[in-house]
């Protein structure tokens, strides 16, 4: 559960936007959709490669 500690003179909207910044950090909405399905270990593996390719493949295209 996030907590946030509202400050003394804190508008509402400061602590809402501190809360929402916060809410995003904690990765709550990735963790939900991961848990939504089942994935197998190897399909996670190979997702996980077929992002590292892709990044490395974005790294060179910017340097050269």
């Amino acid at each position: 559960m996030l907590i946030i500690d509202i400050k003394n003179g804190e508008s509402i909207d400061q602590a809402l936007k501190r809360f929402k910044r916060k809410y995003q950090r904690t990765q709550v909405i990735k963790e939900l959709r991961n848990r939504k399905e089942f994935t197998k270990p190897s399909v996670q593996r190979r997702h996980e490669i077929l992002k590292a390719v892709y990044k490395e493949q974005r790294k060179r295209e910017v340097e050269g």
